[in-house]
């Protein structure tokens, strides 16, 4: 069975060739552009068939240069929350989709593809429905186009796909194998960094009517965000837009905590009180780069993922940080 992964030497993409290979399917195509060269790193434990560069791939796959390909995984994107060329947002996260999307239908091929929950943006709802579609940046808006674009062209569910097709919206995922992602990686990664260096972490004061350090998102661990890849995998017959996250919101300060838990000295569990007490947490005052950018409170509504049959259960914060910080420290 041959599979392509785009993105393949990136954060989710790179898990993802993981879970395959733990499941024996090593016949993986990965796509990537590796100018950031030290993301090699993150396929040099991994067994695949090929690696071809982003700019070369889908002009090629689209000819039928690869033969059978089961499934594309494509979660090659921009996904720089921050960045402000449009022009250069749009045409890696939306025109190169379309393009994708089209070559599979043409070729019998599966795409499982990355959204993200930066549809939403300034909504209070988080649920697969053009209503609570509002993004905020030009980021969220190229994810969001593509979304609309296959459900004008397949339809509202993709019932008019000839292959299954599956949008994942992503939440705060972290984990292991996001370390070449700068500024965008998870906030449990750079307070490791930053408790490592300083002995604290720090969080956001006060912003959009929540305290410090209070802002809620969907935190989600790496490994639940595979499981569920792969479960659409042995699911072809199911298609459609999915949040991908916990369905439980929590605060940056349980991330914070769950940090330090697991990163101090003494082998005793800190309550956020102490911590912060003890100068372990620290709050600085919100950028004004964010402001009216920033989702202060996100949480998945996993409705329509549970009636396709999936049950995975996710991790809460406490546990899927636990697990990174020990990753992490062993390989720091």
């Amino acid at each position: 069975m041959k599979v392509v992964v785009t993105g393949a030497a990136g954060f989710i993409g790179s898990n993802i060739v993981q879970g395959l290979n733990a499941r024996g399917i090593t016949d993986v195509i990965c796509v990537d552009d590796l100018t950031q060269g030290d993301k090699f790193r993150n396929l040099a434990d991994l067994k695949v068939a090929d690696y071809v560069d982003a700019g070369d791939f889908y002009t090629r796959f689209a000819n039928g240069h690869y033969g059978k390909v089961e499934a594309v995984f494509h979660e090659g994107a921009c996904s720089d929350t921050m960045e402000t060329n449009g022009q250069y947002m749009m045409k890696n996260n939306f025109t190169l989709s379309c393009d994708l999307f089209t070559a599979c239908q043409n070729q019998n091929t599966r795409l499982l593809y990355a959204s993200s929950a930066a549809t939403y943006g300034g909504s209070d709802t988080f649920r697969e429905s053009p209503e609570f579609e509002k993004p905020l940046n030009v980021y969220g808006y190229s994810k969001l186009l593509f979304d609309q674009w296959l459900r004008r062209n397949i339809g509202a569910r993709f019932q008019g796909a000839s292959t299954q097709t599956v949008g994942f919206r992503y939440f705060n995922v972290y984990g292991p194998r996001e370390q070449h992602k700068g500024r965008m990686a998870s906030v449990a990664f750079h307070q490791f960094n930053q408790f490592k260096a300083d002995g604290k972490v720090k969080l956001f004061g006060e912003y959009g009517g929540y305290g410090a350090g209070g802002q809620m998102r969907d935190f989600v661990f790496i490994d639940d965000v595979v499981a569920v890849n792969l479960w659409f995998f042995d699911n072809p017959n199911q298609s459609g837009i999915f949040n991908l996250g916990t369905g439980r919101a929590q605060p940056f300060n349980d991330v914070a905590l769950a940090v330090v838990n697991s990163l101090h000295a003494v082998p005793s569990v800190l309550s956020l009180e102490q911590a912060v007490a003890q100068g372990l947490i620290e709050y600085i005052g919100f950028p004004d780069a964010l402001r009216g950018k920033y989702q202060s409170y996100t949480q998945a509504d996993l409705g329509a993922l549970r009636a396709t049959g999936c049950i995975h259960a996710f991790a809460d914060v406490a546990t899927g940080v636990k697990a990174y910080m020990a990753n992490l420290s062993q390989v720091s």
